[in-house]
C-alpha cells in the first residue's frame, strides 16, 4: 500500500515565500500541504486543528515569533515536527529554535530539492543536521561571551564513558556511520549507543544531543 502523503503546514509572514514552498510542495509526490500561516499564534492554532506532519516554520514574524511558536508546537500534544525556515549568516535565533524543539532548520536560499529533502527527512523522524551546519552553529554560539554557567544537565553522571564519546562525535556532526568508523565499532553498535542517549538524557532527536554536547563543553570550534 502506497504510504499517506506528508502534510506539511508552511508558516511565513510573506505571501509570496508561502506560495512558491506550496507550488514547489504540491508537485512532489508524497507531499501535500496541509496549511499556511502568517504568524507564530496562527502557527500554533492551525497545528492543532489540521494536524501536520511537519511545520515548516519562519523565525522572524509580527507578533508571536517562530521560536515562541516551536516551543508552544513542540510542547503540546501535537506529533508534528518542526522545520525552522531562516537564513543562517545573519539570524540570530537558530540556536533557540533547535532548543525551543526544532527538528532543524532550511536555509531560504538553498537548492529546491534539498528544502524538499529536508521535509522528508524531519517527517521520518529524524532530525536535519549536516555536519557543515553543527560546526557552523558551534563557531558561532562559542565566539559569543558566554551566558551565565549552567548547571550540568541532570542525567550526565548516568552517561557511560563510551557513550560520552559517542555524544562528543554527534556533537560534532558525525553521522552514525561515521561514529562507527572512528571508533572502530559497528554500526548497529553505534545505533544503539546513540539510542541510549537519547534515552538517558530525554532527547526529541539528534538536533538535542549536539546541544547538549556544546552546553557540556564536550564540543568546541577548536576540537
Amino acid at each position: 500500500m502506497t504510504p499517506p502523503p506528508v502534510r506539511v503546514l508552511l508558516v511565513d509572514d510573506q505571501p509570496l515565500v508561502r506560495a512558491g514552498l506550496r507550488v514547489l510542495i504540491a508537485d512532489s509526490p508524497g507531499l501535500e500541504i496541509a496549511g499556511e500561516a502568517g504568524t507564530g499564534e496562527q502557527a500554533v492554532r492551525l497545528t492543532e486543528d489540521v494536524r501536520p506532519d511537519v511545520v515548516v516554520m519562519d523565525i522572524r514574524m509580527p507578533g508571536m515569533d517562530g521560536i515562541e511558536a516551536t516551543g508552544r508546537i513542540t510542547a503540546g500534544p501535537s506529533t508534528a515536527r518542526v522545520l525552522v525556515l531562516t537564513t543562517f549568516d545573519d539570524d540570530e535565533y537558530v540556536y533557540g529554535a533547535l532548543r525551543a524543539g526544532a527538528s532543524g532548520f532550511l536555509v531560504k536560499d538553498m537548492d529546491l530539492d534539498d528544502i524538499l529533502a529536508a521535509v522528508r527527512v524531519v517527517a521520518a523522524g529524524d532530525a536535519l543536521i549536516a555536519p557543515s551546519v553543527t560546526r557552523r552553529l558551534i563557531e558561532e554560539f562559542a565566539a559569543r561571551p558566554k551566558p551565565p554557567a549552567t548547571p550540568p544537565h541532570p542525567a550526565i553522571d548516568g552517561v557511560t564513558d563510551r557513550e560520552r564519546e559517542v555524544l562528543t562525535l554527534i556533537g560534532r556532526g558525525l553521522s552514525n556511520g561515521e561514529i562507527a568508523d572512528r571508533l572502530c565499532i559497528s554500526p548497529a553498535t553505534a545505533k544503539a549507543h546513540v539510542g541510549r542517549l537519547f534515552t538517558k538524557l530525554a532527547a526529541r532527536d539528534r538536533v538535542q544531543l549536539v546541544i547538549i554536547a556544546y552546553e557540556l563543553g564536550l564540543v568546541s570550534p577548536s576540537r
